[in-house]
């Protein structure tokens, strides 16, 4: 009976074909297959390299490389596991060169071979050396090769609450000579540990912190100098080609794009990788140069991020010389943070993964997986191209040409960071970006958003939303969102109205319409209440004191207070990343840290605490090494509460209890 009705209101067309379809997920298109790794090895990965004869070669942060046989898990579908070496220090990179592997540990690069050809390294060989100061946040990265057989190597900073070069040539990038000679390239760099070629130049990843206000991808040029002046006490040194100095740099907070247009030798970013919005902690990259074997997206790069544990997927062009492009969301859900990635035999990406001390949003420690190509097509942005008046978006299929005529389908806005010595950086300059009009190709495979070239604003990430566009099977976007860094304007001719396939009807002016997204610290509300209450003529009858300790964790789990009792916490962030702490309804923490996560732009303005009535209280967001103190009354009802930190990627790891007794 119920078959029979369905079919009757079909051929009513009650129900659409569309209504009828399930909803594309990620799955679909690029499936996870998880290495099973055995119970007695900690793959804390730090490297891979994969082998000519199919072998996946991996090094961990614990010091050992391991060569896996049968990777793909083919045949019986197991892998095998077999020690190549041990007793390393950290290592955080990889290459193999047929005969050799050349890995970088914390002070050197080390040569290690299998001269007896026993399946296990014998021979460890000093390559190439640098000074340490033996900070815990000296990781050394690489090295890698480019196609012209050049090598590089990067060097991060030292952390003393703020970045800092304690020994040689930390916070660079150098070049690796096959006589294990280092010659600076560049610097500014903070946290390096994804760089590489791309098309032939030199590209860098880079980590929110001091003076990087958010993820960022860097075309590194020699003598360029990326942003954080620490490396800069270097830049005196014999074969540094960087001139500049730490008193050239200005501590304005004013957008990188500006300052760089005023201190020559300063590089903006190539793409900004909006915080928390798209990752918080970007890691390796690959440009895919699969030929077609891992998807439409040949010749774009495809970028992890550890804290989030996703990979996103960046587009690039250059323009009047310089690079620039867009990042789009791609895929999620990884079984731990991002830090290496590599191409296997059969065009699928080996995807090396560790939380140990950083924390990342998948569930486990260490892991390795496959991400495969299902063979289907998804629907997505495929590119997105500056024009003299907009942008042009490509998709990789054709889209339903009355939804992509729709002005409503899009929503466009521009935003950028402050560039400072602070942590990180709120989103600032907050603009809405009005469509003029909208062109959509005869074939269906190109949407052109023209827009008053007034608005288009150099050095700024402009947020391209498309969702309300259809595929000609009535299916959304995948991913319905692209993040485009703009440093050059397109030339070219502009569209005339008389092409535009839809006018968009004129709406209130937005091109000089400003806001600022910064966090209202000054500005307590009921829930954050900074200053002693005056009626507390007797204090608070209880001060805690909460601090942070590394892997997003509080270093109380568990704290008590009286019912009704006046309490006065002290938040302490001793960490190096950014925190802050929101005390919930019980067994809602988890909820109000999704609901923080999905702030998008209005997060950083918001401290990403969500208006919630399960948040009690909160304090904002803490620098490291600052403190924020926050007064409120227990509440009145027993029970076993929550604190949490609703910075997007801890709130799964960092909880704690706060039991209310009578």
């Amino acid at each position: 009976m119920k078959n029979i009705l369905l079919t009757s209101l079909i051929s009513l067309g009650c129900l659409s074909a569309h209504a009828q379809s399930k909803p594309n997920k990620e799955d679909d298109f690029y499936r996870l297959v998880t290495i099973p790794i055995p119970e007695n090895i900690k793959m804390e990965i730090g490297g891979m390299s994969v082998l000519p004869d199919g072998r996946l070669a991996a090094s961990t942060r614990r010091g050992e490389v391991w060569m896996i046989g049968n990777p793909y898990m083919k045949g019986d579908g197991k892998p095998s596991f077999n020690r190549f070496a041990s007793g390393l220090h950290e290592p955080l990179g990889l290459l193999y060169r047929g005969k050799d592997f050349l890995i970088t540990q914390r002070g050197e690069v080390t040569r290690l071979v299998d001269t007896d050809n026993d399946g296990v390294a014998d021979l460890y060989e000093s390559f190439a050396k640098w000074p340490l100061s033996g900070n815990y946040h000296q990781y050394s990265y690489g090295p890698v090769a480019m196609p012209n057989g050049e090598m590089l190597v990067t060097l991060n900073l030292d952390w003393v609450g703020r970045g800092a070069s304690q020994s040689k040539w930390r916070g660079w990038m150098l070049k690796l000579g096959e006589d294990g000679s280092l010659t600076p390239w560049a610097t500014g760099l903070r946290s390096p540990s994804g760089f590489g070629s791309y098309r032939g130049d030199i590209f860098y990843t880079e980590n929110q912190g001091d003076w990087v206000g958010s993820g960022r991808m860097t075309h590194l040029e020699k003598g360029d100098f990326a942003g954080n002046p620490a490396g800069l006490r270097w830049s005196k040194e014999e074969g540094s080609p960087v001139k500049l100095s730490p008193g050239d740099i200005p501590n304005t907070g004013e957008p990188l794009y500006d300052v760089a247009q005023r201190v020559k030798g300063l590089k903006p970013p190539t793409v900004w990788f909006p915080h928390t919005i798209v990752g918080i902690s970007t890691s390796d990259f690959k440009e895919d140069v699969t030929n077609g074997a891992f998807g439409p997206f040949a010749g774009q790069m495809f970028v992890g991020d550890q804290g989030h544990s996703i990979i996103t997927r960046v587009d690039l062009e250059k323009v009047n010389g310089v690079w620039q492009g867009t990042v789009f969301p791609f895929r999620e859900g990884f079984m731990s943070g991002i830090i290496r990635m590599a191409w296997g035999l059969d065009g699928s990406m080996f995807v090396g993964q560790t939380s140990r001390g950083w924390s990342a949003t998948g569930k486990e420690d260490f892991g390795i997986q496959r991400l495969v190509w299902t063979g289907k097509m998804p629907f997505e942005m495929k590119t997105v191209r500056s024009m003299p008046d907009g942008f042009e978006i490509t998709f990789t299929s054709p889209v339903d040409k009355k939804t992509a005529a729709d002005q409503d389908s899009y929503k466009l806005n521009s935003f950028t960071y402050k560039y400072h010595q602070t942590y990180g950086s709120p989103i600032i300059n907050t603009r809405e970006v009005p469509l003029k009009g909208i062109v959509v190709s005869e074939d269906g495979m190109k949407v052109r958003l023209v827009l008053d070239p007034a608005v288009l604003r150099k050095g700024y990430v402009h947020e391209i939303k498309a969702e309300g566009i259809k595929g000609t099977d009535g299916n959304p976007l995948l991913h319905v969102s692209g993040y485009y860094t703009l440093n050059e304007i397109a030339s070219g001719t502009p569209v005339s109205s008389s092409q535009f396939t839809t006018t968009v009807k004129a709406t209130a002016d937005h091109s000089n319409h400003t806001m600022s997204a910064e966090p209202a610290n000054s500005a307590p509300s009921a829930k954050r209440v900074t200053e002693m209450p005056a009626s507390w003529t007797n204090g608070p009858d209880q001060v805690i004191t909460i601090g942070t300790v590394p892997g997003l964790k509080f270093d109380i789990s568990e704290i008590q207070v009286k019912a009704g009792s006046r309490v006065k916490i002290i938040f302490n962030n001793n960490d190096d990343m950014l925190h802050n702490l929101v005390i919930t309804k019980p067994g809602t923490a988890n909820a109000v840290g999704e609901a923080g996560l999905n702030l998008g732009l209005k997060g950083s303005e918001m401290n990403y605490v969500p208006k919630s009535n399960d948040v009690l209280f909160h304090s904002n967001i803490v620098e490291p090494e600052k403190s924020e103190s926050i007064y409120f009354v227990a509440p009145k009802q027993p029970g076993t509460y929550q604190y949490v930190c609703t910075f997007p990627g801890h709130y799964s790891l960092m909880q704690g209890k706060l039991k209310v007794s009578k």
